[in-house]
């Protein structure tokens, strides 16, 4: 299996949730600008969106889109996935909400037409993670226990605090408690340079 992505982009979610899972993979770096792999390839052959994440499966199946790579990690590996009544329907919610509430809105933050739009799109995320502030009750988004929803949303509280947003509490110690985590700090090292 492969996975391809970029040093802190959003496939550093699911480069967490596969090391979370303990599920074998290969990383594949693409540079996003050029649109070729590490090794030279065009990545539009890979995915024709041009974009990352890419999770080619072991039998040449290619899954696309944060919220379909999530799910399907969560599904080969059951401890990533909330339990409970509507449980699966819960984590689908919650990556469809951190996918396009608060990761889309980061598009007018990256490539803003004018620091208007930038601002107002803070302003957007900013709310948006007032939101989740508000609905965290356990150490984690859905519970007690981590879920793939949770690799999300790390991401996308890197990105709030790296643009000058704050992180509304428990948000800090929330994002502080991923960090702990050996998942997230080896795919941070691994993106980084350091070791795998």
């Amino acid at each position: 299996m492969k996975l391809y992505l970029a040093p802190g982009a959003c496939s550093l979610s699911e480069h967490i949730a596969l090391l979370e899972a303990g599920l074998p993979f290969e990383r594949v770096i693409v540079d996003l600008r050029s649109k070729r792999t590490q090794d030279g390839r065009d990545y539009n052959e890979v995915n024709p969106k041009g974009y990352v994440p890419a999770l080619v499966l072991d039998d040449g199946q290619t899954l696309t889109e944060n919220v379909a790579i999530l799910d399907w990690i969560a599904d080969r590996c059951p401890r990533l996935a909330p339990t409970g009544e509507l449980a699966h329907s819960r984590m689908l919610e919650m990556l469809a909400f951190i996918s396009t509430e608060i990761h889309k809105q980061f598009v007018r933050v990256f490539f803003p037409t004018g620091d208007p739009e930038k601002q107002a799109a803070l302003q957007k995320i900013g709310q948006r993670l007032a939101y989740i502030a508000d609905r965290l009750k356990g150490d984690y988004l859905l519970g007690g226990d981590m879920t793939v929803a949770d690799a999300y949303l790390y991401v996308m509280l890197r990105w709030a605090q790296a643009k000058g947003c704050a992180l509304p509490p428990p948000l800090p110690e929330y994002k502080a408690r991923m960090e702990r985590r050996e998942s997230v700090k080896s795919a941070l090292a691994h993106e980084s340079g350091g070791k795998a």
